[in-house]
Parts: structure tokens; C-alpha cells; sequence
């Protein structure tokens, strides 16, 4: 028989090891679930908030109907009517006679049409790719590659119109850098660079290339640094040269930039408006549609449905190309 008595548990004792231990089992599952529903809450907006976000995105979407939709359904709207521009009832419906009239019986109008044709040839051919080209060189990283790369960018910063000064400065017949380069300065072999109707179109295109080709090189620029460098060393252990790299990998992997400059080209290429005005207001060689739409718009002999249609018509010809790209570029994505 034992002496030793067995002790009766303290009832201020805790309980035993095992349980404290399922204790605490129980309650971290409890805890966890707490904390992620604390994860899981979405903190609603305040009023402030909404006021906010109300004004961030509705003063945008306001602006872009005021000065871009409603102007551009008032032009589908007036060009089929006609109106003098001075009051509101004097508005007659002339159903399709302004487009008629643009097509059959309006000289500058198919001229403009190839006009345009031209210019955006000329600068998705020779201003594109020569910004490309900057692009590529400047990526190279070469001494002195911030300074050529504000050089090329600072007629970006100016206008279509300061750049055609600039540019009459250069092409003047008779005090003009061109003829001086070519001895022909003040002589009777100058060549008449903005006054000829044969040669003005060309002068103003590559005026124009000095400003696209530059806008053109930032953006490739960005988007070469965005490219990953993984792809240029995996085609480089694969065998490809450079020129193989670039134009197999390195550039269709800047598609979402080959869109914009895509469109930026078709829309600089429709719009050119303001260096042919200050060259010779769009005439003798540079009619343009941009320019024959502002000639009908405003002046004296204002015909505001004429000049509706001719914007219509600007519209459509810069939304089929897009619209096709578009298509075409997605729709390979999706096959993909």
C-alpha cells in the first residue's frame, strides 16, 4: 500500500499541456479566418472620393463631346444642307448636291485627294522609317546621345506653321540657304522652291518630315527601352545577327507602338494644313483637303455645306485606314 497521497488538482491550475496545446489548434484556424476576411474588405469610396473621381473622368469625356463629337456631327449634319454661316434659318436641305458638287463640278478637289495620297505616302515611307532609323542609333547608346536626341526632338516642340517659316527661310529663291548651296542664288536659274507648282509639294513634304521624324524617333525610342533584354540575348544564343533581331524580334514586340505611330502618320498625313497655308494658303501645287476645308469654313465666300462634306470626307478617309489596321493587326493577335 502507498503512503503517499495523491493531491486533489488546485482548482486555480491550468489545464494540461495537451489541452492548452488543442486550445490553441482551435483557435489559430479562427484567427486566420478573421484576418482574411479583414484582407477582403474593399474600403468604399468616400463622398470626397467620389466628387473626385466624378470630376477626373467627367470633365475629360465632357471636353472630348463639346470640342471633338459635336462638332464632328454637326459637320455629317451641315453637309447635307445649304448655309450661308450667318443665321440659323436660312439652313435648307440639299440632300447629297454638296457631295456631288465636291466630286463633279469643285477643280481643287481631286488634286487635294492625291495631294494627301502623297504626303502620307511620303511620310509612312521616307519620315517613318528615317525616325526609326534615329531611333535605333540613338539606342546604342553613343556619346553625346541625350544631346542628338533633343536636337532631333526640338521641331516636334514647334508648329506646323513656325516650321513652314523656317522652312521659306531655307527655300527662299533669292536669299534662301538651298540656292546658295547650289550657286544659283539671285540668278535666273534659282529655282523657285514653294513658288513652283512642280516642285512646292515635295519642298513641303520634307518640311514636314524635319518635324514627323523626330516625334516619330521618341516614340521608338521608349519603345526600344521597353523591349526585354531576355529576347536580344535568346536570339543572339539562337544564331541571328542584329539586323535578324531587330526586325524579328525586337520589333514586332513593339506592336502596341507600331499602332500608335500607325495612326499618328495617317492623321499628321490628312491634317497637314497649316505649313501649306502659310506656304501659299493651299494653292498652286498644294491643295490639300485639310486647307480646301478651312478656304469653304471661313472668309467671305463661306459655303458651310461644301466645307462639311469636305471634312466628312477628310473623316473617312482617315478612319478607313485605321479602322483596317486595327482589324487586321487584332485579328492576327486572335489567330495567334
Amino acid at each position: 500500500m502507498s503512503t503517499t497521497a495523491e493531491k486533489p488538482a488546485s482548482p486555480n491550475s491550468g489545464p494540461p499541456a495537451g489541452g492548452a496545446q488543442r486550445g490553441t489548434a482551435h483557435a489559430s484556424p479562427a484567427t486566420a479566418g478573421r484576418t482574411r476576411k479583414k484582407s477582403r474588405k474593399v474600403r468604399r469610396l468616400s463622398r470626397r472620393d467620389k466628387i473626385v473621381l466624378g470630376i477626373m473622368v467627367g470633365l475629360p469625356t465632357l471636353i472630348q463631346l463639346l470640342f471633338v463629337w459635336l462638332p464632328t456631327l454637326a459637320s455629317i449634319g451641315l453637309s447635307f444642307t445649304r448655309w450661308n454661316g450667318l443665321d440659323l434659318a436660312d439652313i435648307k436641305s440639299a440632300g447629297t448636291e454638296n457631295y456631288e458638287f465636291i466630286s463633279q463640278n469643285y477643280p481643287p478637289f481631286w488634286p487635294a485627294m492625291q495631294h494627301n495620297v502623297l504626303w502620307l505616302a511620303f511620310l509612312a515611307l521616307i519620315a517613318t522609317p528615317l525616325g526609326l532609323l534615329l531611333a535605333v542609333l540613338l539606342d546604342q547608346k553613343i556619346r553625346g546621345s541625350k544631346i542628338y536626341q533633343s536636337i532631333f526632338f526640338t521641331p516636334v516642340m514647334l508648329s506646323l506653321a513656325l516650321i513652314g517659316i523656317i522652312w521659306q527661310l531655307f527655300y527662299n529663291r533669292d536669299s534662301g540657304l538651298l540656292n546658295f548651296l547650289l550657286g544659283t542664288a539671285g540668278t535666273p536659274q534659282a529655282v523657285d522652291w514653294f513658288g513652283d507648282s512642280n516642285v512646292n509639294i515635295w519642298a513641303a513634304m520634307i518640311a514636314a518630315t524635319w518635324r514627323h521624324a523626330g516625334y516619330v524617333m521618341i516614340l521608338y525610342l521608349a519603345g526600344l527601352k521597353g523591349v526585354d533584354p531576355a529576347l536580344r540575348e535568346a536570339a543572339s544564343i539562337d544564331g541571328a545577327n542584329a539586323v535578324q533581331t531587330f526586325f524579328r524580334v525586337v520589333f514586332p514586340a513593339m506592336r502596341p507602338v507600331n499602332i500608335v505611330i500607325v495612326v499618328i502618320t495617317i492623321i499628321e498625313s490628312l491634317r497637314a494644313f497649316d505649313i501649306v497655308y502659310v506656304i501659299n494658303r493651299g494653292t498652286n501645287g498644294l491643295e490639300l483637303l485639310s486647307a480646301l476645308v478651312i478656304q469653304n469654313l471661313i472668309g467671305e465666300g463661306q459655303v458651310i455645306g461644301v466645307g462639311s462634306a469636305l471634312a466628312v470626307v477628310l473623316l473617312v478617309i482617315s478612319l478607313v485606314p485605321i479602322v483596317f489596321y486595327l482589324i487586321r493587326t487584332f485579328g492576327k493577335e486572335k489567330e495567334a
